[in-house]
């Protein structure tokens, strides 16, 4: 073991054991169809093996696996990784083993000031939303927060007249999930908004989810319950410009953002609330204290560092880069599908963006893919025969007729993707 510690001064250069561990792991290659990380399996007895990509196989990932099933369903945003593999350098953090080891910051927060103010400092750039007047939390991914959002703007007064939590179809399945997964005598989902625009019980609050650009239709979405009774969440984590022309920034009372949308780093677990009113926030606040008492501090040092690779050039190259990839792969499907009788996509309109400048082609995060065959009442399972696993339209509160296929994943499982949806499209002249 080698010490680095001498008396009472540090050996220059402390890092380098660090340093040459983690580039000797990312020189394996394999084969351009995986990685190794540092803490893959045989990482700790030598040489860690490859993670490879799904339909691929093998000590190095070089083999393909030809009759394997295509995984559409997951929102893994691995689209984004050729670019960070790019910025190696400048998106590298060193924790070392003392790294704020205490409970909280010096101020007594869980919160980052210096990751608070790039998060204002990025909107600004972005122009996605106002953070004037508004309160930060952090949590665990967007999904943390929007339970807390829930809670936080729930009825408490009376159990027998708990708040109805609505949503617009299609919608993110985890909006009910979540919900009647925590069974609170505060609050229960309460279906489709529409039902409820012209039927509102008078005794009851409401508090609507506002998904834009929507999952999983890519649409822009506003509230569509009005009245004193109604609490809205804005549910932003797609609005931005790789995803969706910015318009205008949102203004609205309780917006969540995530850092998996934006870097594409789902395993970080982080996101983030602008929150205007302050009983609400200190109401999230004791919410996020009691449930996991902050989000660690590694955490929060990657996502500043990230934060500042994104705001090199005023977020044009990463943001360049994302919006290329994701209408490539919009331009690419549409094209097969333009052609099929059998299947259809939404449709998504060019619109202005505020922050390129220019009329912006469609790059929604997924496809939201219609069978029009009378026969075809799942369109779930006429994918699954040929080894295309979606997201299911029911689980969205939409028809089987309809599912969600993730477009964000690797470039090996979009692809595959493609090559199977072509495949079919073919079959329909056979």
């Amino acid at each position: 073991m080698i010490n680095l510690y001498f008396g009472g001064g540090w050996e220059q250069r402390w890092t380098k054991l660090a340093a040459e561990e983690a580039e000797n792991v990312a020189s394996i290659s394999c084969s351009g169809h995986g990685r190794a990380f540092l803490d893959s399996l045989g990482a700790g007895i030598g040489k860690p093996i490859c993670e490879c990509n799904a339909c691929f196989k093998g000590p190095d990932c070089a083999e393909f696996v030809p009759d394997c099933v295509v995984d559409a369903d997951s929102g893994d945003p691995m689209f984004l990784e050729p670019f960070w593999l790019k910025h190696a350098a400048s998106s590298a953090v060193v924790v070392p083993g003392w790294h704020r080891m205490s409970y909280e910051f010096s101020d007594c927060s869980l919160i980052s000031k210096e990751l608070k103010m790039h998060i204002r400092k990025l909107h600004a750039t972005v122009g996605n939303a106002n953070t004037d007047g508004r309160y930060i939390i952090f949590g665990a991914g967007a999904t943390q927060l929007l339970n807390a959002a829930v809670h936080s703007l729930s009825s408490h007064d009376d159990p027998s007249s708990p708040s109805r939590i609505v949503a617009s179809v299609p919608y993110y399945p985890v909006y009910r999930e979540q919900t009647q997964f925590f069974e609170s005598n505060n609050y229960k989902f309460s279906g489709e908004t529409s039902k409820w625009k012209d039927n509102m019980d008078s005794l009851s609050n409401y508090i609507e989810f506002v998904t834009s650009p929507n999952n999983p239709d890519g649409q822009l979405k506003k509230a569509v319950l009005q009245g004193p009774s109604v609490k809205t969440i804005h549910d932003l984590a797609y609005f931005w410009p790789h995803f969706t022309p910015i318009p205008a920034p949102a203004d609205e009372d309780l917006m969540v953002f995530t850092i998996s949308k934006l870097t594409g780093h789902a395993g970080s677990r982080f996101g983030w609330a602008l929150i205007k009113n302050e009983a609400v926030y200190q109401r999230m606040l004791a919410y996020m204290s009691l449930s996991t008492h902050g989000v660690p501090r590694e955490t929060q040092l990657r996502v500043l560092k990230l934060l500042k690779v994104v705001l090199e050039e005023k977020g044009r190259e990463m943001f360049e880069f994302g919006y290329e990839a994701m209408r490539n792969r919009w331009k690419k499907l549409s094209k097969i599908l333009s052609i099929s009788k059998r299947f259809s996509l939404q449709d998504l309109e060019h619109q202005n963006c505020s922050f390129s400048k220019i009329f912006r082609a469609p790059s929604p995060a997924f496809a939201w893919l219609k069978c029009e065959k009378e026969e075809d009442k799942n369109c779930f399972e006429v994918l699954k025969t040929s080894n295309i696993i979606g997201r299911e339209g029911s689980l969205f509160g939409a028809e089987s007729r309809f599912v969600r296929l993730s477009l964000v994943q690797s470039q090996d499982d979009f692809d595959l993707l493609l090559q199977r949806m072509e495949t079919l499209v073919v079959l329909e002249e056979k």
